[in-house]
């Protein structure tokens, strides 16, 4: 947690005053928290284009500014968060003129392409007193992850052994020069943009990956980009893993973020099978051995899951706030251990080069 000595001064019962950083993809945060965030407001966006900067700040009204600087913004007294939404390639280098200017961020999955640069900013940003949050790894458990290790040392799960988890989406894009175009900076797509979540989750619940081996194909996609990928996961403890993610399945199941998680003791199940509750809610079961026969000793339903923001825990931080739970917040090491499987993956001959199918 940031030292009181570099707390911010805004009056106690205001919102944070929030700058929105890229607009392609910031749009859409910028919608979570006009629909009734009661922690931040926007007070700024910013984008290279200047107009479609200016038409974002004309929209919200209120007073908010517009910027096609990232400085300019930086240098604004009044506005201490800074929301960083653009590409992951080189983000850790803007996020260093961010905390060293003595301003907060929070920012999106993947955090970066380079993991060395990742764990080098992350690390400076904890020395200064500086909050630096995103939505995958969270800073904060998801409380669907909370539920499962809470299970595994309840029901003395024992070692982890082996996981399947998918995710898929319909989506039929074309080329528009962005990085989702570059293989080098969005490597095995599917995986990069969606498996991410689950690259983070399996990493925290079964620890460093030893290996990992990507399969990748183009179905639909009018990207240079594959819209299909499978990734396979060794575990230096031993378990294995695989991740289908997907661009091409229309069943309307979409962002699920399914998972079986296998100890030798017992199986975790995440949103699996047909049945779906309610949305934004995650289902949890668990299977184990007793009395010589198979039992569901378990079940659980969470509001929340892989990937939300947090956007609380991150006003509180930027507050210098004492919350349950701070003790428990996600280290570097465990945010660079996700981008370290995707650099594994960029290694692999033919995935961080344009392929053809």
């Amino acid at each position: 947690m940031p030292s009181a000595a570099n707390q911010p001064s805004f009056p106690a019962d205001s919102r944070v005053p929030i700058g929105i950083v890229g607009l392609n993809f910031g749009r859409h945060i910028i919608d979570q928290l006009a629909a009734g965030a009661a922690w931040l407001r926007v007070a700024a966006v910013c984008d290279l284009d200047a107009a479609k900067a200016s038409a974002m700040a004309e929209k919200l009204g209120g007073g908010v500014r517009a910027f096609d600087d990232l400085q300019k913004l930086i240098d604004a007294p009044d506005i201490p968060a800074i929301g960083l939404f653009t590409g992951p390639a080189g983000r850790a280098a803007l996020i260093r003129r961010i905390i060293r200017a003595g301003k907060d961020v929070i920012t999106t999955k993947p955090f970066e392409i380079d993991p060395d640069a990742a764990l080098a900013v992350l690390r400076e940003a904890r020395a200064l007193g500086r909050v630096v949050h995103l939505n995958s790894p969270a800073p904060l458990p998801a409380p669907d992850i909370a539920q499962i290790e809470r299970w595994r040392t309840g029901y003395d799960l024992g070692a982890p052994v082996g996981a399947r988890a998918d995710v898929w989406a319909s989506y039929r894009e074309t080329a528009d020069g962005s990085w989702y175009d570059d293989p080098a900076r969005c490597p095995a797509a599917p995986i990069f943009r969606l498996g991410i979540y689950l690259i983070n989750d399996l990493v925290r619940l079964f620890g460093p990956v030893a290996d990992a081996q990507v399969m990748q194909t183009r179905l639909f996609t009018g990207r240079p980009t594959p819209d299909n990928a499978q990734l396979s996961l060794r575990f230096e403890n031993g378990a294995l893993a695989n991740i289908f993610a997907s661009f091409c399945v229309g069943d309307g199941d979409c962002y699920r973020n399914g998972l079986t998680l296998n100890f030798e003791n017992g199986t975790i199940y995440r949103n699996l099978g047909p049945a779906r509750g309610d949305a934004g809610k995650s289902e949890l079961a668990l299977v184990k051995l007793r009395d010589g026969a198979r039992q569901v000793v378990a079940r659980a339903e969470v509001t929340g899951g892989s990937g939300a923001y947090q956007w609380e825990a991150f006003a509180r931080a930027v507050r210098r706030e004492s919350f349950a739970g701070a003790e428990s917040f996600t280290t570097p090491e465990q945010i660079v251990a996700g981008l370290r499987v995707i650099q594994m993956m960029g290694r692999q001959p033919g995935i961080a080069t344009p392929s053809s199918g």
